[in-house]
């Protein structure tokens, strides 16, 4: 069979049936990898010893997909307590602190009155309540003063959403920051490191049992409980309360669709999703749900429970981990409250009698706030708001970008294998499965005679196959044989809550990192040496599958994006390198780059000459 009616057969696309839309391939596809990443829970970790062994590694993969590792600094808190609320059981401090320069945690600090001895704190984790320029602090001011009532510290935080002075929750749900993907940026994980600081500041004080220290809250502050206390072993006992489901939920039954990206860290390490909550054993943990919680169904509540309980079995301590289930939807109610209440009573007040006035934070009618919200505000007026805050930008600088070094020509081989290893482990998992049924293909070919070396023509995901080579191609490549390939897209897309690109990062990966490994593997099925060709991110999504594919002879790209800041997107890419410095690895190979701004990719052109190859770079 002559080449080039071999290539046609190849690459015709898969037959579809009716009911094979775009929307049903994708879910299909995604719903098939979560199936199979949670399979098994830790099946090579048969003993306590294996899971010890384990868990340095997988502490590190998880502060990795938070975006926390290498640990940030430990920078000077700042403290300053803005005033205090005195009653004659228990006293409120008004208090801020800083978690890094500029990022201010609005905070307040519930404490016994009279205040004498240490105590046992507790971290409380807020949910995603509206109280405005109060701070959503304000609304569980109940807990607080239940805490404080009975002898503990209590911390109630502001998360950087819904506090004094705020950012977002929301960007890949409804804002459009789909550089958050790139940057490796979540919210979960500044909340994360605003509790590591938290715990800080509680170990800081004087009146303070630094071995006593608690976790709890609901919803989101359930999800941030789970984030803090697979973090800190310092944290001794968690209760989060309707806080985490699974990938079994949340992508085969679209469950992602309720939850903010607070609720979630990206995936790069492909985990099966309860390995987070098994960073806390053997710590007592009690984990608490209700029974028709839309958001956090019982089957996947049930399954996670299961997993955890044979994992603290492995440890010898079953009776560390239990679970708790309330009748109704997702809200605190007086079980819940009590159970949480004589949980932390058990493990760290060491007081195993039952809790009969688990309401008491409340007011009489258990609706009116004891205390009026605009009270507990740190920043009285907006006039106090610290000109310094970064909190209103904080997505934009959390995660410091990679800032690489041009390497020296004798060691350059070195610096892109480094660059290119870092991006193979981050950005494209080598496991991730690849379904041809959503890709296409097809020949053009003029002449239709047999070519050395086809090029490989990419689409963006939401073109159709044009019936002939537009002219952009044409001016590219000349009239050689060429194959077309689009990769995955063609599905609808609804903002919010964007399902299928949120979908993609908890299994490890972008719509975009999919599309280059599709693109790598039918530069594979072609099985012979091929040129490479796209334009605008197409062409960035060509060159990434040439890093990652040695057939690639050479690389065209046209009018390229200059960061992937504006895309394509990557999970984490900015913590490795961005689009001039990727490009430049990819010498000695030829590289073309047609448009575009000129200066820059002065970078890419430097590195071909670090390379000693730069005469196989060409810019018009």
């Amino acid at each position: 069979m002559r080449r080039s009616a071999l290539l046609l057969t190849l690459l015709l696309p898969a037959a579809m049936t009716p009911q094979d839309s775009p929307d049903q391939k994708i879910r299909r596809h995604l719903k098939a990898q979560a199936e199979a990443l949670e399979k098994e829970f830790l099946p090579n970790l048969k003993t306590a010893d294996d899971f010890e062994k384990a868990r340095p590694g997988l502490r590190e993969q998880y502060l990795d997909m938070l975006g926390l590792w290498p640990l940030p600094e430990k920078t000077p808190l700042k403290p300053v307590v803005t005033g205090k609320i005195e009653f004659p059981t228990f006293t409120v401090e008004k208090i801020h602190y800083q978690s890094r320069p500029g990022l201010y945690v609005t905070a307040n600090l519930y404490l016994p009155s009279p205040n004498q001895g240490r105590h046992p704190a507790i971290l409380y984790q807020v949910g995603h309540y509206q109280a405005k320029r109060d701070g959503h602090k304000s609304a569980v001011q109940d807990h607080g003063i239940w805490f404080a009532t009975h002898g503990y510290a209590c911390l109630i935080n502001d998360t950087i959403e819904l506090g004094e002075v705020t950012c977002t929750h929301h960007g890949t749900y409804s804002q459009q920051r789909w550089w958050w993907h790139s940057a490796g940026f979540t919210p979960a994980g500044v909340e994360c490191w605003n509790a590591i600081r938290g715990i800080d500041y509680l170990q800081s004080r004087s009146d303070i049992d630094p071995d006593r220290i608690g976790a709890t809250g609901i919803s989101g502050g359930g999800a941030a409980t789970f984030w803090i206390s697979a973090a800190d072993e310092r944290v001794k006992a968690s209760a989060p309360v309707s806080g985490m489901s699974d990938l079994t939920w949340y992508i085969g039954e679209d469950g992602v669709n309720g939850h903010c990206d607070c609720m979630f860290l990206y995936n790069n390490y492909r985990w099966h999703w309860t390995t987070i909550a098994a960073l806390i054993c053997p710590r007592p943990l009690l984990f608490v749900n209700s029974d028709n919680d839309g958001i956090f169904p019982m089957p996947a509540n049930e399954r996670i429970i299961n997993r955890l309980e044979r994992l603290y079995s492995k440890f010898g301590a079953g009776d560390k981990v239990a679970a708790v289930v309330s009748v109704g939807g997702h809200a605190y109610r007086f079980d819940i409250r009590r159970s949480i209440f004589e949980f932390f009573n058990r493990t760290l007040k060491n007081d195993a009698g039952p809790v009969k006035d688990a309401d008491s934070g409340l007011s009489e009618d258990g609706k009116a706030r004891r205390i009026p919200p605009s009270d507990l505000r740190v920043f009285p007026q907006d006039a106090d708001i610290p000109p310094d805050q970064l909190n209103t930008k904080i997505d934009e600088v959390f995660v410091p970008a990679a800032k690489l070094e041009a390497p020296p020509r004798e060691g350059f081989v070195a610096w892109r294998n480094g660059v290119v290893g870092r991006l193979r482990t981050l950005c494209f998992p080598a496991d991730l499965p690849i379904d041809r049924s959503f890709t296409s293909s097809s020949p053009w070919d003029s002449k239709f005679v047999d070519s050395a070396a086809p090029c490989l023509v990419v689409l963006d995901g939401s073109q159709e196959l044009p019936p002939a080579p537009p002219d952009w191609v044409k001016a590219a490549v000349g009239p050689s044989f060429k194959v077309l390939f689009r990769p995955r897209g063609g599905w609808t897309r609804k903002n919010p809550p964007n399902t299928i690109e949120r979908a993609h990062a908890l299994l490890g990966a972008t719509v975009d990192s999919a599309r280059v490994l599709e693109i790598v593997d039918r530069i594979r099925t072609l099985g012979v040496p091929c040129t490479i060709v796209g334009r605008g991110e197409a062409g960035i999504l060509a060159a990434y599958a040439a890093l990652l594919e040695p057939a690639v002879q050479g690389v065209t790209v046209v009018d390229p994006p200059t960061s992937h800041r504006e895309g394509p997107h990557f999970l984490s890419v900015l913590r490795v390198c961005d689009i001039p410095e990727a490009l430049g690895c990819l010498a000695p190979r030829p590289l073309t780059i047609l448009g575009g701004k000129k200066e820059a990719f002065e970078r890419t052109v430097e590195l071909y000459r670090r390379a000693g190859a730069a005469d196989k770079i060409e810019r018009k």
